[in-house]
């Protein structure tokens, strides 16, 4: 996807991010990491918009990201990084929820679908997520690891300048941005690994599942005690969405109600007649 192409999208998922900082974290006293985080800190610190404190932040993360991790990963967050600071100014800062957990929960949950649509499409908002893929880069730190202390150091900020309930908040902020971020990763193209072993149809639920979902499916040689009997050696494996699964079981039940039918959920599937799949 190229970078105009994305600009809409990348759009969108920034102003999640500033909807969530403005609406609903920094009306609380709650930095919960990044450079919003940093951004919330310093305006309650020195009294300066934190639009203008992300901005300064981010053109020097720019910098650095040109310097030390190439062109191709300073077009990737270019975009992210100067929308996020326009947008946490144009956005009104408004306290959305009077209630401090309810406030925290829905903002992590909104600011956590931002990253996550951004991350989907290979972009960022920029911000401390540089110094770690640097780190990483010249001194081989896991990124994740890196991401975590940087996130942590800020948090542990909101002792000093909010008040030690802030810090338990952003702590919860942090989880709970991580636990919707896996979860969208993962929903949206839920797929199904289904095993099926037949002794006596299993020819024709193969027919008849390849045309359901409409590509070739896989015959795995099996033995067990009852395979020298029936004389097959065969399981049936293949890979479905949900709406097909559904489909692929009820016509198995038709064809042979005495199927073994195995199913787990798909964490990734590559190769030829798929995209990445998760689940």
């Amino acid at each position: 996807m190229k970078l105009i192409r994305k600009i809409p999208i990348i759009t969108f998922s920034i102003f999640l991010i500033a909807l969530s900082i403005n609406m609903f974290l920094g009306p609380h006293h709650v930095a919960a990491g990044g450079v919003s985080g940093i951004g919330i800190l310093l305006e309650a610190f020195l009294g300066i918009n934190r639009s203008f404190i992300v901005m300064i932040l981010n053109i020097v993360m720019l910098g650095l990201a040109f310097q030390f991790l190439g062109k191709k990963t300073f077009i990737n967050i270019l975009a992210g990084s100067i929308l996020l600071p326009i947008l946490l100014y144009i956005v009104p800062e408004y306290k959305m929820l009077d209630d401090h957990l309810l406030s925290v929960i829905s903002g992590s949950m909104i600011f956590g679908a931002g990253v996550a649509i951004l991350y989907r499409i290979d972009a960022s908002s920029g911000g401390t997520t540089i110094p770690p893929m640097i780190f990483k880069k010249y001194f081989n730190l896991n990124t994740s690891v890196g991401l975590l202390l940087t996130d942590l150091v800020i948090v542990v900020f909101n002792i000093f300048i909010f008040g030690m309930e802030s810090f338990f908040l952003a702590i919860l902020s942090l989880i709970l941005t991580s636990v919707v971020m896996s979860y969208m990763e993962t929903a949206f193209h839920q797929r199904k690994l289904i095993m099926v072993r037949s002794y006596e149809h299993l020819e024709e639920i193969k027919m008849a599942t390849q045309a359901i979902i409409d590509r070739k499916v896989t015959m795995v040689n099996v033995s067990d005690t009852l395979s020298v009997e029936n004389n097959n050696n065969n399981m049936l494996m293949l890979v479905a969405n949900q709406q097909q699964y559904k489909q692929i079981v009820k016509l198995i039940d038709t064809i042979d109600k005495n199927a073994v039918i195995i199913v787990n959920r798909v964490a990734e599937v590559h190769g030829i007649s798929f995209s990445y799949y998760s689940a």
